[in-house]
């Protein structure tokens, strides 16, 4: 059977075993030949600058190739079944890295084809993007237990796959979202029901009060362009800004996934700041990446 990422959970004890391995790999510069031979097919429905360039220059570091796939330039934009994508592409190639919507398409993907499946993004969650944030915090912070960490705005699948990880790893989590923008509830009370530190609040403060990490992401993602006048409205009050960060730990950090929306969900203050750490986060995708293929692999 392949392995698969789709979520942090499929990691489980093996989590922390990567946030050290993506560490080393970076401290080394790492190559090796392990995909020697082999070509991952990247899906993309979303467009990305992050994503695709980290996952090309990760499998090519790792002795791979690629082949990149837009449904413009694919049946996936006609009317063939994804079983049969799925089918088709499992003869051809020996993984799929897959950035798209739905999360019932990575799993028909996963349920028809033969070879392993990682999800580079969907609706419900986005686990390359939170394990390349336990490394980017992990560099900071070792003790990964003690961290308190703050998400402000959208309980959108950065949230949810941020729940995920309390899970895993251990340290506190509070999430600041207006009402009617909350995570996943059920994926919420699973972690709690699990003994996670996860707390849902309606006021930004309240949230970062004490956090070492503050992370927020854009107020509409793709998908949601017309919900923008809606989320600006119900979004007011969540940005981040001088005065939030003042209320978060000492030499608290702020995050963010980019592409940013300057002025929106984030000062330019703030963005530009001493606490702000984004471009390494952006570059640790790759790194992480690289360890979660490696896994896959292995």
């Amino acid at each position: 059977m392949p392995k698969h990422f789709i979520t942090i959970r499929d990691l489980g004890d093996d989590a922390m075993k990567l946030v050290l391995r993506a560490a080393e790999m970076k401290k080394n510069n790492f190559r090796c030949d392990r995909l020697q031979g082999k070509i991952l097919v990247l899906l993309f429905e979303k467009a990305s600058t992050r994503t695709r360039l980290s996952f090309e220059t990760a499998v090519r570091r790792l002795g791979g190739q690629t082949v990149f796939m837009t449904p413009q330039e694919s049946q996936l934009g006609r009317s063939e079944p994804l079983k049969d994508t799925a089918r088709v592409i499992s003869r051809y190639n020996d993984g799929m890295i897959v950035r798209t919507f739905g999360q019932s398409k990575l799993e028909q993907l996963m349920e028809y084809g033969s070879i392993p499946v990682v999800n580079a993004l969907t609706d419900e969650g986005h686990p390359c993007q939170i394990m390349r944030d336990m490394l980017t915090m992990y560099e900071r912070r070792p003790d990964i237990s003690t961290m308190r960490i703050a998400w402000i705005g959208d309980g959108n699948n950065m949230a949810n796959s941020f729940i995920e990880a309390a899970t895993i790893f251990g340290f506190t989590l509070s999430l600041a979202c207006p009402e009617g923008y909350d995570p996943e509830p059920a994926l919420l009370a699973q972690a709690r029901q699990a003994g996670a530190k996860v707390y849902l609040h309606r006021d930004p403060a309240a949230a970062v009060e004490g956090a070492h990490f503050v992370h927020t992401d854009v107020w509409a993602s793709m998908g949601q362009e017309e919900e923008q006048h809606a989320r600006l409205v119900a979004f007011k009050g969540f940005r981040v800004d001088d005065r939030l960060m003042r209320l978060a730990a000492p030499g608290a950090k702020f995050m963010h996934c980019l592409p940013a929306h300057r002025g929106e969900e984030v000062t330019e203050d703030v963005l530009e700041g001493p606490a702000a750490i984004l471009f390494d986060q952006a570059e640790n995708r790759l790194h992480m990446q690289m360890a979660i293929l490696e896994w896959i692999y292995s």
